[in-house]
């Protein structure tokens, strides 16, 4: 398996994103071929000891920057996003993995001369991504692909996120629900009133509407929604974790009173030692749960070959974990699967 990465993809590279791909050549045994400034890629990787890992380096002299416009894909032809995307769609990779400018990831994928393209069929791609909050694995897509949608478009969301979740998750017959302002059938602005008897008679596993409470509930183990939408509740919800941790921080160590408090415990610390390390391992599942990094990145569904989009503020472990969800869809064969169950779909809806 040879997964294709932007070296020069995110706010840290490439020093964060070569240190990622070490880590997952080491870990997954697979071939990580680095795109990007050779000379630049050369002299991050000579930090490490490569001895025996699948690292290969293809040159590309240009980089679309993260403030840069979508239109850099057309202007810069020899960017790594752009030969990255070229070596999957002309097999000389499986998969590619950047953190750069999303919309420019995006574009890449789609654009005629340079692209993998959509599937035959999908009217829309969509960004999928697994949802912070939940009790259990909740796939929420789209996240940022596609602001404005029609009925069509979600359909096919939710069509697409179900075999990913089936595939790449190992979530047998994965319950479906739409994104509403209440859990009756009448709820919802007129596109979801719309589409949710379109998602009842799909065949899917439809669970009706889940409102945004109920997201975090594992109502739902695919969740569909518009990408403005969808981005939003992404956001908000990162936004609020990051600021409960900085808010409890500030509120339990600020102040004389505080400190004080926390002094006159510490000998009650000691004795409750023993608990404390048995409780380690949950507090350690509580954290990864929480932390981004453990994620890696988006999938972008319905374009013809595995593009999987990471946060562009990534570190390391970040980037080793969007090269493991590259990894896993190519297992999983997601292309193969998306493309035969629209078939099906469509031989279901002509009888």
């Amino acid at each position: 398996m040879r997964i294709a990465l932007d070296a020069m993809g995110g706010d840290h590279a490439p020093a964060v994103v070569i240190d990622g791909a070490v880590m997952a050549a080491r870990e997954y045994d697979i071939e990580i071929v680095l795109v990007g400034r050779e000379k630049a890629i050369q002299t991050e990787l000579a930090r490490h000891d490569t001895t025996g890992l699948g690292l290969s380096v293809v040159h590309a002299a240009q980089v679309i920057e993260m403030e840069e416009h979508t239109q850099a894909v057309k202007s810069k032809k020899d960017s790594s996003m752009a030969v990255g995307i070229k070596l999957v769609r002309d097999g000389q990779a499986d998969a590619f993995v950047s953190a750069g400018n999303s919309g420019a990831v995006m574009a890449a994928a789609i654009l005629r001369g340079i692209g993998v393209g959509r599937i035959k069929g999908i009217r829309r791609p969509a960004l999928a991504t697994y949802y912070p909050a939940a009790a259990s694995p909740v796939l929420l897509l789209d996240v940022g692909a596609q602001t404005d949608c029609k009925i069509e478009y979600l359909l096919q969301f939710a069509q697409m996120g179900a075999i990913y979740a089936e595939r790449a998750m190992n979530i047998p017959n994965p319950r479906v629900g739409i994104v509403s302002n209440g859990e009756e059938a009448d709820k919802g602005n007129m596109l979801v009133r719309d589409t949710f008897p379109v998602l009842q008679a799909s065949g899917l596993n439809f669970v009706g509407n889940v409102e945004g409470k109920d997201v975090t509930k594992g109502l739902a183990d695919v969740v569909v929604t518009d990408g403005f939408t969808g981005n939003v509740m992404v956001k908000l919800t990162e936004g609020i974790v990051s600021f409960l941790a900085k808010y409890l921080k500030r509120e339990l160590t600020g102040g004389g009173l505080n400190k004080l408090a926390l002094a006159l415990m510490a000998p009650g610390l000691l004795l409750t030692l023993p608990g404390l390390l048995l409780l380690l391992p949950a507090l350690k599942r509580v954290a990864k749960r929480m932390d981004y990094a453990e994620y890696g990145g988006a999938p972008l569904l319905g374009v013809d070959g595995i593009v999987v989009i990471a946060h562009g503020r990534s570190n390391a472990k970040a980037i080793k974990n969007a090269i493991r969800q590259a990894k896993q869809a190519v297992e999983g064969d997601i292309i193969t699967a998306i493309k035969e169950g629209l078939a099906a779909q469509n031989r279901k809806s002509e009888i």
